[in-house]
């Protein structure tokens, strides 16, 4: 009896030995020591690699135009509503041009502008003068309308392409995985996560970059708008200065002020 006993454990421990080990079994000298975000960067190939520096590169951007643009909208915003509250008070054309002389604002420009139209024209002012003068403060307008804007454009272009840059690096990193088991001839996920877990590193980084991006751009496209409102009223108040400076004696004494 004994040694049938001792028969069946030896063949118990045969079946063990020989049974095939099951396919969600992980071998932990295969799995990475390091799956922070920085570790997974390091393990990744030269694709995605590049693909999250770019990503990176990117968001710094955003973030720097976005400090760079708020400063310079706060600054010429107030001052631009400074002298648009000026022009609003007993001010001839004269005086204001006087005031703006030396200034290279966006204000300024528009009171040099329509200065200078009014001195062409030989201190005559009739409706071709406002024409004119209507004319050229559009001009100006729009040309500080597109300095102001400068480097939004890239913020767009940031918060359009980013997801697709950061999901051809997740299929670039899934391809790997495949390919990984493939040579490995295992299923194990000791093989197939590294791969996975820096193809979703990678569009974590897309969307990092992107949301702000857009969020972004529409607020600045906000604080342009409010720009233009401003330099809308300060072209409307030079308007009015020219109007109320029809008789033509007026403005004769207006240029001699000069």
């Amino acid at each position: 009896m004994h040694g049938i006993f001792r028969l069946r454990h030896v063949i118990a421990t045969i079946a063990l030995a020989l049974a095939p080990t099951p396919a969600f079994a992980i071998d932990e000298a295969l799995l990475p020591r390091n799956l922070s975000p920085w570790g997974m960067f390091l393990s990744a190939d030269i694709i995605v690699k590049t693909v999250m520096v770019g990503l990176a590169i990117a968001s710094l951007v955003t973030w720097t135009v976005w400090l760079a643009k708020t400063v310079e909208l706060r600054r010429k915003g107030s001052l631009a509503l400074q002298r648009t509250r000026a022009l609003e008070g007993n001010m001839t054309l004269a005086e204001a041009s006087v005031r703006a002389s030396d200034a290279r604002d966006a204000v300024a420009q528009l009171i040099q502008s329509c200065a200078k139209e009014a001195e062409l024209s030989g201190g005559i002012l009739d409706d071709g003068l406002q024409e004119r003068v209507a004319l050229r403060l559009e001009r100006v307008e729009a040309a500080v309308s597109r300095q102001i804007a400068r480097g939004t454009g890239v913020l767009a272009t940031i918060g359009a392409i980013a997801p697709f840059v950061g999901l051809f690096g997740t299929v670039w990193g899934i391809m790997n995985s495949f390919i990984g088991i493939s040579e490995s001839h295992t299923t194990s996920l000791a093989v197939v996560a590294p791969g996975i877990a820096e193809a979703l590193l990678a569009t974590a980084l897309g969307l990092v970059a992107a949301i702000p991006a857009v969020v972004i751009y529409n607020h600045l496209v906000r604080g342009i708008a409010n720009y233009r409102a401003l330099l809308g009223d300060a072209s409307a108040q030079l308007m009015l200065l020219v109007s109320r400076q029809r008789d033509h004696r007026e403005f004769r004494l207006a240029r001699a002020a000069e």
